[in-house]
């Protein structure tokens, strides 16, 4: 791999991929220039031992591997602005969860400054696995970007045959799934724990899927939702996008966008157990109520 390596977003994938990096690297956030988050970010950038940028352009520069870790309704906005810096024959890796249409219009942008677009979905939380997470690679470069991802010690690669867009659309259509049940989770241990038949309800569940121990995944499901609800929400969205597009209907999507977004915008800290993470969010829901 030529150059250097920039990150572009340094939240949570961002700061997981850094970990034990051991090579040098820099990265650009917006959030280090946001008054209340600033030393925050500049301490991550301490902490991982990485060199932070005052711009999207200063990160990029000599880099020959850049990996995009923004939230989904950034992810255009940010290959456009990195296709102003990027390096002739770089690759840009999009790994954003969003939809094959919005990495499909990324493209140009890369392309028309000399460098390669590659299409990467995370296929699971980047904790705790960090670069042993699974990743799906597709696109005209993707052997390449396969090999330089390797090379930093990202160990679960695997390459799917086809274009841009290709890799984005298993991650989108998987998301129905493991979002929406996040979502039908929430809607219902709230609702059991506010009609006072909790306990109930989640033995049956536990009856009808054996080993499934669905308190404990609700209890994991709400911590999900409380720290990252808005941003799921906006994956969501391109979830949305990715099904409309296919013309296969997306109504339950765009009811879980509701419902990722109605709890993470409550910006509230998910406290250690299920009955302290329900008083919150029900606590909160009827004092608005009164």
């Amino acid at each position: 791999m030529d150059g250097g390596i920039a990150f572009i977003g340094f939240g949570e994938a961002g700061q997981a991929f850094a970990d034990g990096l051991g090579r040098p690297a820099r990265a650009y956030d917006r959030k280090t220039y946001v008054g209340p988050t600033r030393r925050a970010k500049l301490n991550d950038y301490d902490r991982l031992g990485v060199q932070g940028a005052l711009t999207n352009q200063a990160a990029v520069e000599g880099a020959g591997l850049i990996l995009s870790l923004v939230t989904a309704d950034k992810a255009l906005a940010a290959a456009r602005e990195t296709a102003r810096g990027i390096e002739p024959n770089a690759l840009y890796c999009d790994m954003n969860s969003v939809a094959p249409q919005t990495k499909r219009e990324a493209v140009g942008a890369i392309e028309q400054a000399g460098a390669h677009y590659i299409d990467i979905a995370v296929m699971a939380p980047v904790h705790p696995a960090g670069r042993a997470v699974p990743l799906l690679v597709s696109g005209p470069q993707a052997e390449r970007a396969a090999q330089a991802l390797g090379a930093i010690g990202f160990g679960n690669v695997r390459v799917i045959a086809g274009g841009i867009g290709t890799a984005s659309a298993i991650k989108m259509i998987r998301s129905v799934m493991v979002k929406g049940i996040e979502a039908l989770t929430a809607e219902c241990v709230l609702a059991a724990d506010a009609a006072g038949v909790r306990d109930e309800v989640i033995a049956s569940l536990d009856a009808s899927w054996p080993g499934a121990d669905w308190s404990r995944r609700a209890d994991y499901n709400l911590d999900r939702m409380m720290v990252h609800g808005l941003r799921r929400a906006a994956e969501m969205e391109e979830v949305v996008r990715t099904l409309d597009a296919l013309g296969t209907g997306s109504a339950m999507s765009r009811g879980t966008v509701e419902r990722q977004r109605a709890i993470g915008s409550r910006a509230l800290s998910p406290a250690a157990t299920l009955d302290a993470k329900l008083a919150a969010l029900l606590g909160r829901s009827k004092e608005q109520a009164a």
